[in-house]
């Protein structure tokens, strides 16, 4: 068991055992237990009752955060002709085609999110197996495989975040930062949550929803009511 630094262990006596009853006290306890000196994230894990090695009980989806997420994204287009004019001029950081595509198989990767235009994906695919394990791949179940560039920018620029559900059942996510305080990090658990409950595949018996941790990049994780959240979010 690896030993945990004293600011760590009085911020885990200050957040104390048990589980909370709804969002707002789970975020209230994480604030407290924050004690880095930089604006930490403030990130949820929920466990789902699914079995991602079944097609058919992948969750995976996108949501734009009513708040964001507090971090300042560079975006990257694959598009070309007209369509390039119109990234730069929604506010994409870099936008170009066969010489991004040689950039980055030089090994150069300065951006957060990638977007392209339909019309580039055969040529984006011969990267995808570079961009694929970074979570950079543009994908249109998620958005970022469109003509509607400015949609797609304006709202990652937004804070839209991409999420999908690992091998042993929980998805991660950001939710912003300790300086935004209760009331935002509410609003965009509030809206996450609502997306994971859309998303519940049809094949899913049982309890969908097992398990809600939040915590802040150093803090310890405070447990939420899962039974509960179904009314929380109404």
């Amino acid at each position: 068991m690896p030993k945990r630094g004293k600011k760590y262990l009085d911020s885990k006596e200050k957040v104390s055992a048990g589980v909370v009853d709804g969002f707002e006290a789970a975020v209230k306890k994480a604030l407290e237990s924050s004690y880095a000196k930089f604006d930490e994230s403030v990130d949820v894990a929920v466990r789902l009752g699914v079995d991602p090695r079944h097609a058919d009980q992948m969750v995976r989806g996108s949501v734009v955060l009513p708040n964001g997420t507090g971090k300042t994204i560079k975006i990257l287009v694959f598009a070309k002709g007209e369509k390039e004019k119109e990234a730069q001029e929604a506010g994409a950081d870099f936008v170009g085609n066969d010489d991004l595509i040689e950039k980055i198989k030089g090994g150069w990767f300065g951006f957060d999110k990638a977007v392209a235009t339909p019309d580039m994906m055969g040529t984006v695919g011969k990267i995808g197996k570079l961009l694929g394990p970074r979570g950079l791949m543009p994908n249109a179940k998620t958005g970022t495989v469109t003509f509607d560039l400015v949609r797609a920018i304006s709202e990652l620029k937004a804070g839209k975040i991409d999420f999908r559900v690992e091998k042993a059942g929980i998805v991660h996510a950001p939710m912003g930062r300790v300086s935004f305080g209760v009331e935002k990090i509410v609003q965009n658990i509030t809206a996450f949550i609502e997306t994971i409950l859309r998303l519940k595949p049809a094949s899913s018996k049982g309890t969908y929803l097992k398990g809600i941790a939040l915590s802040t990049t150093m803090g310890p994780g405070v447990r939420i009511d899962a039974a509960l959240v179904k009314d929380l979010v109404k």
